[in-house]
């Protein structure tokens, strides 16, 4: 394989419907379609789980309400092997709290025709610094 040169195109593409289906609490178990069975690996906050299954009992098991994702910026890298590297900046707005910020990295793998979700690390970006 060599490097997609649509990479910036599907990356940016994927990154508005993964939040379009998150942030909709009628369409968030379709994230399952997105991870792989075995192949999937996600760490969220520092907690690792591998396989859809296991991914999305992690997004299920969130406590909130009411969520948006606002996208501040997405940075799209081509890889090597035809895969697609994603960094996406941002802010998380639950139920009724102040948005924090995060960022989000996916490795997208092509598989057959589309792609599924390799990697998936999430970070809420908080800076705990002594006095």
């Amino acid at each position: 394989m060599s490097l997609n040169p649509n990479y910036e195109q599907i990356g940016k593409a994927f990154t508005e419907q993964y939040y379009n289906m998150f942030d909709n609490p009628a369409t968030r178990a379709q994230l399952s379609a997105l991870y792989n069975a075995d192949q999937s690996l996600m760490s969220f906050e520092g907690q690792q789980m591998q396989g859809s299954v296991k991914i999305m009992e992690k997004i299920q098991s969130l406590t909130f309400q009411k969520i948006a994702h606002l996208i501040t910026a997405v940075d799209c890298q081509p890889m090597f092997d035809g895969g697609i590297l994603i960094n996406v900046l941002g802010q998380l707005k639950t139920d009724d709290d102040p948005p924090q910020s995060f960022m989000q990295n996916f490795v997208l793998k092509p598989g057959g025709d589309s792609f599924f979700i390799q990697h998936d690390v999430f970070r809420l970006v908080l800076h705990n610094i002594a006095a």
